[in-house]
């Protein structure tokens, strides 16, 4: 039986998550705390198996908590926060302060959370079974640029990934990348191209037809598959959250970021989680779209491909990324495929 304790400022969230966990037989609730000096001294009392712990609480919050149980009185901690969505700051925060997990609330509210009870069960059942000592010698030993450990992710089963950004002059590149890809390629493929509503539909039409993988226009609530290629909808920002099972892909309406949406650093950010099993490649665009994102993935030790300027249309987007120096690979656009192909393979 796993005890979990669950730390939220919300006795509605509380009373949300006590009872899916209670209706899970390999969970026991030992209590709940309502900020984060309440679970400190929860964790100490009660020294439950496993602790779901919200980031926006009064007095302390989630990651100051968390700071202080890592070193204090480490266990196993899954964040459930809408302030975690997408893999940004306050995500990437939780993991380098030792959370194994995340959860995302459902459209940022508690009132949808039950639409990711499996999640939820499914990520606290494997924190609980986590190497907890390898995610203390991470957070002891983490730095800015050092990569996060392989047993760090397996913990939490995520598998590979490959994301995909370009604007001005994409369709094309698109063509010449995708209808490259094997069809026994082992994992998903997202992808945001800079372009109006209704025609990345086509776009996704085309490509399926001339390619050996399947490509769509993606969809809300969308599990990513192998040899899959997944296109935001025009309008629409595409992300990625992931559970014990795979990627699963999130559509919004929020605002546009650097005057897009979709928007290549919301996708990018997102699947900063995936770490060294993620292949993320930026192609032709103009501006710097995907550049912060991209930041943010070397940080963790994903593998980077950059367009080279001889065959960009626009030599803007992969600029900026190659001009930051962090591109492991700068290549013509014909050569992206194998590339993406035997990154995806030393993963």
């Amino acid at each position: 039986m796993i005890r979990v304790l669950i730390a939220d400022d919300s006795s509605f969230m509380r009373k949300i998550l006590s009872d899916l966990f209670a209706l899970d037989n390999r969970f026991e609730v030992a209590g709940t705390a309502i900020n984060g000096k309440d679970a400190i001294e929860k964790v100490l009392k009660l020294k439950p198996d496993v602790l779901t712990l919200d980031v926006n609480m009064p007095l302390m919050d989630g990651l100051q908590a968390l700071e202080v149980i890592m070193k204090e009185c480490p266990l196993p901690v899954v964040m459930i926060s809408s302030l975690t969505r997408s893999g940004a700051e306050e995500t990437i925060k939780a993991l380098e302060l030792g959370a194994v997990d995340f959860i995302n609330k459902t459209g940022g509210s508690i009132s949808r959370i039950d639409t990711i009870s499996d999640e939820i069960t499914g990520k606290c059942y494997a924190a609980a079974r986590a190497n907890l000592q390898s995610v203390i010698r991470y957070t002891e030993h983490n730095k800015v640029g050092r990569s996060l450990p392989e047993s760090f992710f397996s913990a939490v089963s995520l598998g590979k990934l490959i994301a995909i950004g370009t604007s001005t002059g994409g369709p094309k590149a698109l063509q010449q990348v995708i209808t490259r890809l094997p069809a026994d390629l082992p994992c998903g493929v997202v992808i945001v191209q800079h372009m109006p509503p209704g025609f990345t539909k086509s776009l996704a039409e085309r490509l399926n037809q001339l390619s050996a993988v399947s490509v769509k226009e993606a969809e809300d609530g969308e599990r990513i598959k192998p040899a899959h290629v997944y296109i935001a909808p025009g309008n629409y920002h595409m992300r990625v959250r992931y559970d014990t099972a795979g990627g699963i892909i999130s559509l919004n309406q929020d605002p546009p970021i650097g005057n897009h949406r979709p928007s290549v650093n919301a996708l990018f950010e997102s699947v900063v989680p995936f770490g060294r099993k993620l292949v993320s490649v930026i192609l032709t665009g103009m501006g710097n779209d995907g550049m912060h994102g991209m930041e943010n993935i070397k940080k963790v030790n994903g593998y980077i491909i950059a367009e080279d300027k001889s065959t960009s249309v626009v030599y803007g987007m992969p600029k900026a990324v190659i001009d930051l120096g962090i591109a492991d690979e700068v290549l013509p656009i014909d050569k992206i495929a194998d590339a993406i192909v035997n990154a995806v393979k030393r993963k």
